[in-house]
């Protein structure tokens, strides 16, 4: 029963500041704000993806959050370029 408990806990804190950082993507003042912000949400739903893993003793879904961090760090690499070349 701890476990559980323990588990909602953390998904929650996950929630809240999957929350905070869509605020910062819909009112940040400049591009880089709102990539930094979907970069953060990504790193986020990773995290929940890990605790749901951990959870439901699946180890699939590890790597399925491996996927999506490789994709994440390539979009983040792509803006980074992109603002290389804007300059």
């Amino acid at each position: 029963m701890r476990f559980e408990a323990f588990t909602f806990f953390i998904l929650a804190l996950l929630s809240i500041a999957v929350v905070i950082a869509f605020v910062r993507l819909v009112l940040g003042p400049s591009l880089p704000d709102r990539v930094v912000a979907l970069d953060l949400m990504t790193t986020l739903g990773i995290g929940v993806i890990a605790v749901y893993a951990i959870a439901s003793h699946q180890a699939i879904f590890l790597d399925v959050a491996i996927i999506v961090a490789m994709i994440s760090f390539l979009g983040t690499i792509a803006f980074a370029y992109y603002l290389e070349r804007r300059a």
